[in-house]
């Protein structure tokens, strides 16, 4: 079975647990080590035979664009993942439509491509900022991959699908993909999606996620990391002990894992595993009185 297999492209710094301590405007003081890593995940994958998709921020296309023009030429899905890795549910309705806007026009201006897939910075996309799907939507985006099903301290929407479906909007329907997540005993959900659940816990617990997924549920699983986290030299910035664990934790195994996944299962991109309208007459459809019963939970 064809999986969906993403790439964060950012910087090391970008990462919401470390921009506390160093915020945008240091950004451009900082060794740049994005293009040497993604070029790495490009030829792992060349040598697989996969293509995936990758969400750019909008700040690394406008600092690399040849970077960008070599994943697109490479045959891969170039998608937004917004432009300076702001949380969405930080933002007003009518900043994060432009930081998706500024995004979309950089990646635009390196590659030639209009991006119509989305993912916010750190799934921050919640019930409070449920909202923002209808943005994407008006904006032409066709695809987003930016709720997790699942209960953390910084994103997830417990209760949403956990399998692609359709999110209708007052301005039209856009095609959800959540991060793989497997169904234990009771209610309980468990991420395998990658990132950090891949680097801090052992190879088998993803890859029994997915078969599970595959095998059981007959459903393709969405995997995701990002390209600082294969490279065990990173910078180290300064950050509280939880976060230098979950940013920094792993990263020794992680291009290791990564291999071994791309032998043992099969993986495209988000347009070609789920075609926005074989999801619409396939999946159920998450209704806007839905979004509205999950938005008063969490205002309660």
């Amino acid at each position: 079975m064809l999986n969906v297999l993403t790439v964060d492209v950012e910087e090391h710094f970008h990462a919401s647990e470390v921009q506390t301590g160093l915020g945008p405007r240091y950004w451009r003081l900082l060794p740049s080590r994005v293009e040497r890593q993604t070029q790495q995940i490009l030829d792992l994958f060349s040598n697989h035979g996969v293509t995936g998709t990758f969400f750019c921020l909008g700040w690394v296309a406008e600092y690399h664009p040849r970077l960008i023009r070599e994943i697109a030429s490479a045959g891969h899905e170039i998608a937004c993942h917004g432009y300076a890795h702001r949380l969405v549910y930080e933002l007003t309705p009518e900043q994060f439509r432009q930081d998706t806007l500024r995004a979309c026009h950089a990646i635009e201006d390196a590659c030639g491509v209009a991006p119509r897939a989305y993912r916010a910075a750190s799934y921050s996309i919640t019930a409070r900022s449920f909202w923002a799907l209808e943005i994407l939507a008006q904006l032409g985006f066709t695809h987003d991959s930016s709720i997790y099903p699942i209960q953390h301290d910084r994103y997830g929407i417990p209760g949403f699908g956990r399998h692609a479906q359709l999110v209708t909007t007052p301005s039209g329907p856009i095609t959800e993909v959540p991060i793989a997540t497997v169904k234990l005993s009771g209610n309980r959900i468990a991420p395998v999606g990658g990132g950090g659940y891949m680097r801090l816990l052992p190879y088998r617990y993803t890859a029994a996620g997915i078969r599970r997924i595959n095998e059981l549920e007959s459903q393709p699983a969405c995997i995701y990391f990002h390209p600082w986290e294969i490279d065990p030299d990173l910078p180290r910035i300064a950050s509280g002990w939880i976060s230098r664990l979950r940013t920094y934790g792993g990263l020794s195994t992680m291009e290791g894992k990564l291999e071994r996944l791309l032998k043992e299962f099969q993986f495209s991109s988000i347009s070609a595993v789920h075609p926005a309208s074989a999801v619409e007459h396939a999946r159920p459809q998450t209704t806007p009185q839905q979004a509205h019963a999950w938005q008063s939970s969490f205002a309660s």
